[in-house]
C-alpha cells in the first residue's frame, strides 16, 4: 500500500463503469494506493471479476450493480452514498457514425450516461456528504474530443464538452462544503478495444499527428488519478488536466 501524500488508506472510493478498461484500471490503481474501493457497473459478472484480481492483490472492495442514467439505481445506495470520499464518474459510452446518420436514440443514450449519469450520482454523493459535514474528491472522466473536434462521434464529442463544464460549474458550487470537482481529459490511450484500429494505415497516420509520437499508456493517467483522489490537489476544483502527449497542441 501507498504512504505519503497519495496515501488513501481509510477512504471509501466509488468508481463508475468499473467492470472493464479505464474503470478496471482506475478501481486497481486506487485500491493499491491504500482505498477501500467500491466497484459500481451494471455487468455484475465483470464487476466480480475485477473485484477478485484486486482481492488477490491484497486490496478491499465491494461490488454494487447500478445504472447511473436511473435516480431510483443511485438511491439504492442508501447510507454508502455518504460514505463516499472519492467518486471517479467513469461510466461512459460512445456511438461511432457520421453526424447525419445518428438517431434520437444514439444522442440520448450517449447525453443521458456521459452526462445526465454523472450530474445524478454527483448530486447523490455531494448531497449526503454535505448532511455528513464531510468533504470529498470528485473526479469526472472528460476527454480531449470534449476540447477539441473529431469525426464521427458526435454526441461523445458533445457529451464530453458538457462534462467539462459539468465540472466547473459543479466546482464552483460545491467548494463551499469541501467538495472538489476536477477531470481528467485523457487523449488516445492504447488499449485491448483499440488495439487494432491504431496498427492500422488510417491509426498511424492518427498517431503521427500526436506531438509526442505515441499512444498513451494507460499507467500515465494514475498520477494525475492519484493527484486529485489525495489531498496534494486539497487547493484544486474546476481543474481539467488533459493527458495527451501534446495532442490538444498539435497545428492543424
Amino acid at each position: 500500500m501507498s504512504e505519503g501524500p497519495w496515501d488513501l488508506s481509510g477512504r471509501i472510493a466509488l468508481v463508475t463503469g468499473a467492470s472493464s478498461g479505464l474503470g478496471a484500471h482506475f478501481a486497481k490503481v486506487l485500491s493499491r494506493a491504500g482505498a477501500d474501493v467500491v466497484l459500481a457497473a451494471r455487468r455484475e459478472r465483470q464487476l466480480a471479476d475485477v473485484a477478485a484480481d484486486i482481492a488477490a492483490a491484497g486490496g478491499r472492495c465491494s461490488t454494487v450493480s447500478l445504472d447511473v442514467t436511473s435516480e431510483a439505481s443511485i438511491d439504492a445506495l442508501g447510507d454508502r452514498l455518504g460514505m463516499i470520499d472519492i467518486l471517479v464518474n467513469n461510466a461512459g459510452l460512445v456511438r461511432e457514425a457520421p453526424a447525419l446518420e445518428q438517431s434520437a436514440d444514439d444522442w440520448d443514450i450517449v447525453l443521458d450516461t456521459n452526462v445526465k449519469g454523472m450530474f445524478l450520482l454527483t448530486k447523490a454523493v455531494a448531497r449526503a456528504r454535505r448532511s455528513e459535514g464531510a468533504g470529498a474528491s470528485v473526479i469526472n472522466i472528460a476527454s480531449i474530443l470534449g476540447l477539441r473536434q473529431g469525426g464521427g462521434v458526435l454526441p461523445y464529442a458533445v457529451s464530453k464538452a458538457a462534462v467539462i463544464q459539468l465540472t466547473k460549474t459543479l466546482g464552483l458550487e460545491l467548494a463551499r462544503f469541501d467538495i472538489r470537482v476536477n477531470a481528467i481529459a485523457p487523449g488516445y490511450l492504447d488499449t485491448d478495444l483499440n488495439r487494432s484500429f491504431w496498427e492500422s494505415d488510417a491509426g498511424a497516420a492518427m498517431v503521427k499527428r500526436i506531438p509526442q509520437r505515441r499512444l498513451g499508456q494507460l499507467d500515465e493517467l494514475d498520477g494525475p488519478l492519484l493527484l486529485l483522489a489525495s489531498d496534494a490537489s486539497r487547493y484544486m476544483t474546476g481543474s481539467v488536466i488533459t493527458v495527451d502527449g501534446g495532442h490538444l497542441l498539435s497545428t492543424l
